[in-house]
């Protein structure tokens, strides 16, 4: 329960240094998503990688579309499908949360050694690895 409850204070941390320049998580986490995924990526793996479902996520990359961040384009083999990609302003935007998200986490790590903060970066890899290996669609 510890681990819940220190991942929902961080997030509500980080979303609050967020929101005091102007960004709201509707806003951030969908583009580093997107820059963490690599262009292209389609809205179907996007909104599973977010956990979001299908609807959701096409109001909040419709709202980035419109601000210029993001652009989508028609799958080749499956006309049905979109994929979606940054623009040279989304790209942009990801360096600037970046750098807020890096003094946001530095601020919260400051009374962490960096062999701690080493070996909490390892052990976050090694569950993040377990996890998505245990989703339903991960390669084999």
């Amino acid at each position: 329960m510890q681990f819940v409850l220190t991942a929902r204070r961080w997030r509500a941390a980080l979303d609050e240094k967020l929101a005091a320049v102007g960004l709201s998580d509707a806003s951030w986490a969908p583009l580093m998503h997107l820059a963490i995924s690599g262009d292209g990526i389609s809205q179907k793996e996007l909104a599973a990688r977010m956990g979001l479902d299908g609807s959701s996520l096409v109001r909040l990359i419709d709202l980035l579309e419109t601000r210029g961040l993001v652009a989508r384009r028609t799958d080749e083999a499956d006309r049905r499908a979109r994929h979606i990609d940054l623009t040279a302003a989304g790209h942009a935007a990801v360096a600037f949360i970046r750098e807020r998200l890096d003094a946001a986490e530095a601020e919260m790590l400051a009374d962490l050694s960096d062999a701690e903060i080493a070996q909490l970066m390892d052990a976050f890899a090694r569950i993040n690895a377990r996890l998505e290996a245990g989703r339903p669609d991960a390669a084999p």
